[in-house]
């Protein structure tokens, strides 16, 4: 091996090492990126709607963001945590009425599953010991929640920097590319923005209205605690194939506990409401959204929970829409499409030449 082969090596293992430890960094970095993407497209309406100056559209963009952001956390979070309360407590009682219910469905519920479950329950009889271990961990807990608040803080400023004027931090980004490819890169990133603006937007929308035809048809069955299970269904929204099964279990095990047939009827409520999500909602925007397989996007979620955590989780989707796009792009369009054994270059270089021999001979 040479020497300058060996360098090169090396520089690459260097390089993939220090991007592992400031992993967080480039988390939270991409975070700010995707929220920049999506904000930009409502500065956009602002510019062309409103004919206002970019800077005066960002400042109303993120003010309103951020306004809707605290009044959801005001009005929404405190009722939800209340009735989430209630939700641990009653639903390891519906299972245990479903599993005795039905001699099938107790195999299919065996009691451990019900113990593990009903051991939820015991969380708010612990508060006081958990309050307790609090206080003694106070500087673990500060930290901790100190952290958090310093990450939303760096997303929120690196977002607002992009968003005054992402035409600099661009051209950055095009210079780690040779001369030559820049602008091929250039329209990779249109190419991303796009996309990643669609499938935002297109999930936005989907856990809004799954979340408001799920608490209007809870509170039309009298199922209880409507509002905490609505929440529940459009936030698990986000998780593909998985979520909307997991969204049914509290409300049908709460349904149980009056009757029966409000169980069937709450099961038979999010199939519709998965119908019309999938049949309708979807197909009108998908013209927005790109397409992911539905296993990628659910091995991605657990192989970046499994590597990044929490954040790892929550940005598993955005970047896999990324990456798709750079694969097929690049590693489709501009290597494998081209890609010609050396015996066929040569014939298809043999042909070009006689066929510009007989232009030129006639």
């Amino acid at each position: 091996m040479r020497l300058g082969t060996l360098i090169g090596f090396l520089a690459i293992i260097i390089a993939l090492y220090i991007l592992w430890r400031i992993k967080q960094v480039l988390l939270l970095a991409f975070a700010a990126v995707v929220f920049a993407t999506v904000i930009n497209q409502l500065v956009k309406v602002l510019q062309k709607k409103l004919k206002l100056n970019r800077k005066v559209a960002v400042a109303i963009s993120v003010t309103g963001v951020l306004i809707f952001v605290v009044g959801f956390i005001a009005l929404v979070i405190p009722p939800f945590i209340v009735q989430f309360q209630e939700l641990v407590t009653l639903v390891p009682i519906g299972l245990e009425q479903l599993s005795s219910w039905n001699e099938w469905l107790h195999n299919l519920l065996p009691n451990e599953l019900i113990e593990d479950v009903r051991g939820l329950g015991t969380l708010t009889q612990n508060l006081q010991a958990w309050a307790n271990n609090l206080v003694g961990n106070f500087f673990d807990l500060f930290t901790s929640t100190l952290g958090i608040v310093l990450n939303s803080l760096l997303v929120i400023v690196v977002t607002i920097m992009l968003l005054a004027n992402p035409t600099p931090y661009r051209q950055i980004f095009l210079l780690a590319f040779p001369a030559f490819y820049r602008q091929r890169v250039q329209k990779i990133l249109n190419d991303c923005e796009k996309n990643l603006s669609g499938w935002a937007i297109g999930i936005l929308f989907n856990m809004a209205v799954i979340a408001i035809l799920s608490g209007i048809g809870l509170w039309a069955l009298g199922v209880r605690l409507p509002l905490a299970n609505s929440l529940l269904a459009g936030i698990l929204t986000f998780i593909p194939n998985l979520g909307p099964v997991l969204s049914v279990v509290p409300p049908t095990a709460m349904a149980l506990l009056d009757a029966p047939w409000k169980a069937a009827a709450v099961v038979i409520l999010y199939i519709a409401i998965q119908q019309v999500e999938s049949n309708i909602l979807t197909p009108i925007i998908m013209k927005r959204q790109v397409s992911l397989l539905p296993a990628i996007t659910l091995l991605s979620q657990v192989a970046f929970a499994v590597f990044f955590g929490i954040l790892g989780l929550f940005l598993a989707l955005p970047i896999t829409v990324v990456a798709q796009v750079w694969l097929k792009e690049i590693v489709v369009k501009d290597i494998l499409d081209r890609w010609q054994p050396s015996n066929q270059k040569q014939n298809n270089q043999n042909r070009n030449l006689k066929v510009t021999k007989n232009v030129l001979h006639n």
